[in-house]
């Protein structure tokens, strides 16, 4: 079993990477329902909460049914922190998780994120400000370094670890990679085999198949998987992943009507927790993803992204699992 404070996680747990304007409540549901194990929010500016800025604060809107779920915080003023630390613990998520990973250029350029990554000694600060502002576990999400030539990972998990910080999320890339490029796990299994390295270390990064999860499991001895990308339109993964880790076989692949579930399912609790008009509107950007690799889609999508009524997108997926009644997904 991995232990992050007194949350108990199976014994190779499967994370939902936080994401923009991906990882909300209903998104993650639908994750939940298919195998993974530990979510989390996406991420949460400090200044904005403190502003009681109204996105900043629906963010914090979780759930029991997708427990255990961290919310994921960022900023680059210790004080900010803190008070943001206080807000969320307020909410009773079961982690807190500190985002030092963002390559985005918006919130580098205000020093946090991974613009951290170029100050190690403001990252134990920032840190050491939200764990004495807390009674929750504290985990920390970030990179290998600022680029290349400045990789300092190995300092930073073990300063990190030494403040209390409960579990480190790697994503094995620097900031300067974005997400291109190769991303070197050799560096994630580096600090996981440092022998002062007892919290749980968990990869990130690329896993995008079974096979890939279960060399990636083998090859760096990590203590478990955060996915992100691969998950966006398809939550599936998570269960496949756990299903080829016992079998060493496939599930099948979700069919088209099993697509429509998701969608239908999605689109409601996006409404449900949104509001109608927002509900539609923010769940139009996930169809591409859910139905990616069906053939001559395109004029269902475009239905799909333009209709503006609840009973007429519904009408819309029924028309699609009718029509693709039998199709097999590649």
């Amino acid at each position: 079993m991995v232990k992050i404070g007194n949350i108990i996680l199976p014994e190779f747990p499967l994370l939902l990477a936080p994401m923009e304007d991906v990882s909300d409540p209903p998104f993650r549901r639908l994750c939940k329902a298919h195998g993974a194990d530990l979510m989390y929010s996406e991420f949460i500016s400090s200044e904005g909460l403190i502003r009681d800025a109204i996105k900043s604060r629906m963010k914090l809107d979780i759930f029991d049914y997708e427990r255990p779920v961290g919310i994921q915080i960022f900023g680059g003023d210790e004080e900010a922190m803190a008070m943001s630390s206080k807000i969320v613990s307020a909410v009773n998520p079961d982690l807190i998780d500190i985002n030092f990973g963002c390559p985005v250029k918006k919130v580098v350029c205000k020093g946090a994120g991974a613009g951290v990554l170029k100050d190690v000694d403001l990252m134990i600060r920032l840190t050491q400000a939200v764990i004495d502002s807390t009674h929750l576990p504290v985990t920390v999400k970030t990179r290998l370094g600022w680029d290349d030539n400045s990789i300092n990972i190995d300092e930073v998990a073990e300063r990190l670890q030494d403040i209390g910080v409960a579990a480190l999320s790697i994503h094995a890339r620097t900031r300067a990679q974005m997400y291109k490029g190769h991303s070197d796990w050799s560096h994630i299994a580096r600090v996981k085999n440092n022998p002062r390295i007892t919290m749980p270390i968990f990869g990130n990064g690329d896993i995008d198949s079974p096979e890939k999860a279960l060399h990636y499991k083998n090859e760096y001895g990590i203590d478990g998987i955060m996915i992100g990308r691969a998950a966006i339109g398809y939550p599936w993964i998570f269960d496949e992943i756990k299903h080829y880790f016992k079998t060493g076989e496939h599930l099948p692949k979700p069919t088209v009507v099993d697509r429509v579930e998701a969608v239908r399912n999605h689109l409601t609790w996006a409404m449900e927790w949104k509001g109608e008009r927002l509900g539609i509107v923010e769940t139009r950007p996930h169809y591409t993803n859910y139905f990616k690799g069906i053939h001559s889609f395109k004029p269902y999508k475009q239905q799909l992204v333009t209709l503006d009524r609840p009973e007429e997108l519904f009408a819309a997926l029924n028309e699609i699992e009718e029509a693709y009644v039998g199709y097999e997904v590649v």
